[in-house]
């Protein structure tokens, strides 16, 4: 959790603004802000959180009635835990309920290792990260993957009438999993059907959006 200070009051506080953010296990960092105003310039400033709390929200936060003519923008940034494996994405995910009354989820790659590299295909999907992982050893290298990844993203799909919600996932490169660690330790052998690896991955909080009355 984002909190001002290490005390109880100050982490109670956290918790009740939804300032917090999960991971399967890993411990990268995270931010996650939502905004009308925020631009790639931004990522480069010194102060980013700075930069967050001026222009918008933090993650479980809320966004008024939209600006006319604007969408929402959402400034985003993680790093890698030192222990863990390098960063493969970060995906934004957009809910919503549809005119039938749906729910409805759309999942955007708005940063990702190896850009240099890695392209989106003409069907807009990001390639695989890729894998180093050895599972007769169940070690990896961090030769793939970036160590921070950071984007400014804006909602191409936007209605201003139209209630939803954001968040922010981060997916690292891929790492053993436990079962490969005790295949090791213990000299046995797993079943070809247990998976040996995996893709450790953190979620923040949701930015709301709600149009105004």
């Amino acid at each position: 959790m984002w909190a001002t200070e290490n005390t109880r009051e100050a982490l109670w506080d956290a918790m009740k603004r939804k300032e917090v953010y999960g991971t399967s296990g890993t411990r990268m960092t995270v931010r996650f802000f939502g905004g009308w105003d925020y631009q790639s310039a931004d990522l480069n400033n010194r102060n980013f959180a700075w930069v967050g709390y001026q222009k918008g929200v933090p993650m479980g936060g809320d966004l008024a009635k939209a600006p006319v003519g604007k969408a929402p923008t959402f400034l985003v940034a993680a790093m890698k835990d030192p222990l863990f494996g390098n960063l493969d994405r970060i995906q934004i995910i957009k809910g919503w309920v549809g005119k039938d009354g749906k729910a409805r989820e759309r999942v955007y790659d708005v940063a990702w290792g190896d850009a240099d590299k890695r392209k989106p295909g003409k069907d807009g999907k990001l390639p695989p990260v890729g894998n180093t992982v050895d599972v007769a050893t169940a070690t990896w290298t961090n030769t793939i993957g970036d160590p921070e990844l950071s984007a400014v993203w804006k909602d191409p799909d936007f209605d201003p009438t139209q209630r939803a919600f954001y968040y922010a996932r981060v997916i690292e490169i891929p790492t053993p999993r436990w079962t490969a660690y005790d295949q090791v330790r213990f000299g046995i052998k797993m079943s070809p059907e247990v998976p040996m690896k995996q893709q450790e991955r953190g979620w923040t909080s949701p930015i709301w959006y709600t149009p105004g009355e």
